[in-house]
């Protein structure tokens, strides 16, 4: 593997810079940001959770029995919302563009592949989205999937059954 020349490291810099400015004036200008949360939430904004709920159903397959899985998803966004709920603002703000970048349709559909709105997108194009940030030249999008895939997993398994299914017996009772 080749190592980045300081042109390339300065080009993918300006690149990320210039994308999550573009999201973040976009999203400003749409009312994403300012947005406040959505019902039942602390954190997490109604712009947010088309997103969330598609990727979430995604990750969670194969962990999740079927008829579970609407409510896995929603317990797993709310523990997820609830770790938001304990960073710092400026993680917070981080978290929130990447949301605002993926939710935007002017952004969403070139970075992602996903044109037609997340409720839209079916499991395959959500996999095709993930795998492509996962092995994307562009260290921003790694980190980008790297973040989204963690906050996910972490809120899953944070939740009591999901311990069956990876072997964790639970702590221990004190």
């Amino acid at each position: 593997m080749s190592a980045f020349s300081r042109r390339d490291l300065l080009r993918v810099g300006l690149f990320g810079s210039a994308t999550l400015a573009t999201a973040g004036l976009l999203g400003g200008l749409s009312g994403c940001s300012a947005e406040g949360p959505a019902n039942g939430f602390i954190m997490l904004r109604d712009s947010d959770l088309p997103l969330l709920r598609r990727v979430t159903h995604v990750v969670l397959q194969g962990a999740v029995p079927g008829a579970k899985m609407p409510a896995a998803v929603q317990g797993t966004l709310h523990n997820l919302d609830q770790g938001l709920a304990h960073v710092s603002p400026a993680l917070y703000r981080q978290v929130a563009q990447l949301f605002d970048l993926l939710a935007l349709p002017v952004t969403r559909g070139p970075l992602t592949g996903i044109w037609s709105g997340w409720e839209q997108a079916d499991g395959e194009a959500i996999e095709a989205f993930l795998e492509r940030w996962e092995n994307s030249s562009l260290a921003l999008l790694r980190q980008g999937h790297a973040a989204l895939l963690q906050m996910i997993q972490m809120a899953w398994y944070g939740r009591p059954e999901s311990w069956q299914h990876c072997g964790y017996p639970g702590p221990p009772s004190i």
